[in-house]
């Protein structure tokens, strides 16, 4: 192996964004000065991207076991029992620092990487979602970003053939130099034949197969795990590009492959490519690898060991195969027009060893990579609490018919049809509720049964950012409560933590607090964390982004007959609210549209009432009772009002309040409640009142306008205007 100077290694470590303790480490570890291409190992490896260092301690408080659990974290993806003999796989991951540099690529790829995770569990990818936070769309780069983001989604989930049914968009000032994307897979498989990653024992082949290595993507890891800075764009090489018809061949390959019974382990090549999946795979396994870097099948001439190993190059995968069944996978990859080689085994002697050109050119003991990187308790401090706002401390609006169309026309709040109609939302025609249908979830059927999958989105950064363990338990309850509006029994959650620099007190005390939440609330909601990703230095010149701790949930319809939206509201019906309103107009969307503030405390959640009120809604849902209900979330009951009356093409007379003031009582953003239409109100009251639901009437459908009378009236073609008609004009320049 050739070496370096050990002063020109300690300085290559810290471009590799090693810190000089941590290479004073390695040295320790091995006893010896790295060479350089150890050094990238290590370097990815022990990224925060890979090993979680900073996180990984508090990550521990999340409950992650439950009776439908099949596969916590640790794995590619989670997997829980949908009944039947089935499982459902899942998991959320960012793309955000390449999304950022080259919008289109490193969105796709996101998604490309994102169904690979899902794939190699075994599952066959039926629904996609994105959580995308963009920048004040007054800012230079905001339009670019978004149209390159949303292209990248849709080409590659489009020509890959899995349907985007469902994800939130949302706008700030403070994603300004650092947007995030983070994409969701929901996948289908027999729950008897889940793929693991673990080598079972030393002699096995090793195979790769899949596109060939080239040189995109090359500490992509490591770039994912720092800051930006004014040199960002500089960093374009380290996005990968995607191919998603190569991805379709490899969906195909590896389904069928495991069909064979050839597979002992798998793993995908994502972040770090053939060093993480290698190192992981022998790593859990308890083994060694030895890999022949001259066999890995190659796009371009001279690529050196270094560059192979830290490729992030897409539409890859790393396999270990039964004894003899080596002919058995090459049939399966000519079939496919795959490349693939065999390129090396499993040993018992617990190393990574790289052979390239006749040399050794590597030879790490797995340990350090991948079990014993460093892990960090990282200071912190708690957020400063903010002052709860009464409904006094609030301005009422001059004109609330204006504030109204200023709220539906806001940036977050205003139609995303532009968006979601690049997206195919019905391939391969299981999707029964999608972005455009109005509901709170995307809605997918089991093929060939009476099940569905319902799959949500959910954060809101503003009450993070506030109190990051009330905006914390909020997404997980939020997440729960889109589910749940739909019928659906929520199973678990996968999440994607958005935050900036950990090494900054205040940072770590947002994702400390932030996680503290999330728990409180994934305990009190019997709604396991299955699986996830951390995503951290997301500032630029020391600029955070507001925390965003992206709640991906999972949940059951048993029969999609029996299930809810709030596009079927009509004339004659009541609208009922569920759940007790106090006019909460802290970090609301009112509060920062209408009055132009930012402050005070987000509401709070009450689990158990979140708890029993969403019982009752899902219970009368699966009953028959209900089937048009709208959860209430931004922008307060006028908004769920609003949504309806535009999904349903019908209108609605919101009833005033006779202890609240009108702007607390149509925009307040209180926790736990939900907006029925029935014409069956006076019988929904009484069974609420009976289990000790907060339930009342607060208004009636008909008509073609949305008003409160004496407060405010406006048509519902004025409504639908403002609505839809800001992102079309906003990305039309």
């Amino acid at each position: 192996m050739s070496a370096q100077p050990a002063k020109a290694l300690a300085e290559t470590a810290a471009e590799f964004g090693l810190k000089a303790e941590e290479y004073a480490l390695i040295v320790r570890r091995l006893n010896r000065e790295p060479n350089l291409v150890e050094l990238g190992v290590f370097s990815v490896m022990w990224s925060e991207h890979c090993s979680y260092k900073s996180s990984k301690r508090q990550l521990g408080k999340f409950p992650t076991k439950g009776a439908a659990v099949i596969c916590g974290p640790g794995e590619n993806a989670g997997v829980i029992d949908i009944g039947d003999g089935q499982a459902c796989v899942f998991k959320m991951e960012s793309h955000n620092h390449p999304s950022f540099i080259e919008p289109y690529q490193g969105a796709a790829t996101g998604v490309g990487g994102i169904m690979r995770d899902v794939f190699t569990m075994g599952a066959r990818p039926v629904a996609l979602l994105n959580a995308l936070r963009f920048g004040d769309p007054g800012h230079p780069k905001t339009r670019r970003l978004v149209a390159g983001v949303v292209a990248g989604i849709g080409g590659y989930g489009n020509c890959v053939g899995v349907p985007t049914v469902a994800g939130e968009t949302n706008f700030h000032r403070g994603y300004d130099g650092n947007i995030l994307v983070n994409a969701m897979c929901v996948g289908l498989a027999d729950a008897d034949k889940i793929f693991y990653s673990a080598a079972p024992a030393p002699g096995l082949p090793v195979v790769y197969f899949g596109s060939k290595t080239g040189r995109d993507g090359i500490h992509g890891a490591t770039m994912a795990s720092a800051e930006f800075d004014e040199a960002s764009d500089e960093k374009r090489p380290t996005v990968q590009v995607g191919d998603p018809f190569a991805e379709k061949l490899l969906i195909e390959a590896t389904l069928e492959l495991m069909a064979s019974g050839a597979v002992a382990a798998i793993q995908d090549m994502g972040a770090a490519g053939l060093t993480s999946s290698s190192v992981e795979m022998a790593g859990k396994g308890g083994l060694g690898i030895e890999l022949d870097l001259d066999a890995v099948p190659q796009r371009e001439d001279g690529l050196t060991a270094y560059e192979m190993m830290l490729s992030e190059s897409q539409e890859r995968m790393l396999a270990i195969l039964k004894p003899g069944r080596e002919a058995d996978g090459r049939r399966i990859f000519e079939k496919w027009g795959l490349d693939a080689a065999v390129i090396g085994k499993t040993t018992e002697s617990g190393h990574l060893v790289l052979r390239h050109r006749g040399e050794v050119v590597a030879d790490v003991p797995l340990a350090p990579l991948f079990e014993d990187a460093p892990l960090y308790d990282r200071p912190w401090v708690a957020p400063a609490p903010q002052p709860r706002l009464a409904p006094a401390d609030v301005p009422e609006p001059g004109d609330y018919a204006q504030a109204v169309l200023t709220l539906v026309s806001a940036p977050d709040m205003a139609s995303k049809r532009w968006i979601w109609e690049q997206y195919d939302r019905h391939v391969m025609a299981d999707t029964l509720e999608d972005s455009a249908t109005g509901a709170d979830a995307g809605i997918v059927r089991v093929h060939g049964t009476r099940k569905a999958l319902a799959v949500t989105s959910d954060v809101t950064p503003r009450y993070v950012q506030a109190d990051p363990y009330e905006g914390g338990k909020q997404a997980v309850a939020e997440a729960w409560r889109n589910l749940t509006a739909i019928g659906a029994t929520p199973i678990a959650i996968t999440d994607n933590l958005n935050f900036g620099n950990p090494e900054r007190p205040e940072i770590m005390g947002q994702i400390v607090r932030a996680i503290d939440g999330m728990a409180e609330a994934c305990r009190a909601l019997s709604f396991p964390v299955v699986s996830g990703n951390v995503s951290l230095y997301n500032e630029t010149n020391g600029a955070a982004i507001p925390p965003t701790p992206t709640v991906g949930g999972v949940g059951l319809l048993e029969d999609y007959a029996r299930r809810a939206d709030f596009a079927g509201m009509h004339g004659g019906q009541h609208l009922v609210l569920i759940g007790e309103t106090r006019g909460e107009l802290g970090c609301s969307m009112y509060l920062r549209e209408v009055a132009g503030r930012e402050d005070g405390a987000p509401p709070p959640v009450d689990l158990a009432a979140e708890k029993r009120n969403g019982d009752f809604v899902r219970a009368a849902i699966q009953s028959g009772q209900v089937s048009v209900v709208h959860d209430l979330s931004d922008g307060g009951l006028i908004a769920a009002a609003a949504e309806m009356a535009l999904a349903s093409g019908c209108g609605a007379q919101l009833n005033a309040d006779d202890e609240l003031p009108a702007h607390a009582w149509l925009f307040g953003e209180d926790q736990g409640r939900y907006l029925v239409a029935t014409a069956a109100g006076d019988a929904l009251l009484a069974a609420a009142e009976a289990q000790g639901v907060p339930a009342r009437i607060v208004g009636a459908a008909g008509g073609d306008e949305l008003a409160a009378p004496g407060v405010f009236s406006l048509s519902l073609a004025r409504l639908r205007q403002a609505h839809e008609d800001w992102l079309p004009r906003y990305m039309g320049g």
